[in-house]
């Protein structure tokens, strides 16, 4: 009987995330701001919340996060009412609590705050559990000339591949 073969170390395994049902991805924040690094954290929902995002309604553009009284926010981020949730319903643009650990909110809000840093939702999605999270990253806003740049190297990048394609 064969073996199969498995990587030397664990680290392997948990660099590619399984089964992720991403909801929502924030691609204009990738055009806008340099992600300097990035942080996995959970949030706070209303079931009628949930259900909103199961449907695939949800809207992260224009939104951002805030430190407030050593609690980290999620604001601007749009998840529009369940209609089946009647009387229950939530508030479509309410502040959304992230779940982080104190020193990931030290570390983060710190550099946030001391290097003129926007903490940004890139991606917001459900794990292999089904529990709700946020990739949350620290960024730093594009001038207009890095964002010309940035084109630039993606045009010279997009036609080596066709002209390597057509060899």
């Amino acid at each position: 009987m064969a073996k199969k073969n498995k990587p030397a170390s664990g680290k392997a395994d948990k660099a590619k995330p399984k089964n992720l049902h991403t909801i929502s991805e924030n691609r204009k924040a990738r055009h806008r701001f340099a992600v300097l690094e990035t942080l996995e954290c959970g949030i706070v929902l209303l079931g009628s919340e949930v259900k909103s995002m199961r449907d695939g309604r949800l809207s992260l553009d224009e939104s951002y996060a805030r430190v407030r009284d050593g609690e980290v926010w999620l604001l601007g981020c749009d998840i529009p009412e369940y209609r089946q949730a009647t009387i229950w319903n939530h508030d479509s643009k309410r502040p959304r609590k992230l779940l982080l650990h104190q020193r990931e909110i030290r570390k983060f809000a710190g550099q946030a705050h001391e290097k003129g840093l926007t903490l940004v939702p890139l991606k917001l999605y459900f794990n292999e559990r089904g529990v709700a999270k946020v990739l949350l990253g620290l960024c730093r806003g594009k001038k207009l000339h890095d964002k010309r740049e940035e084109m630039k190297k993606a045009d010279v990048a997009r036609d080596l591949r066709r002209a390597m394609h057509r060899r």
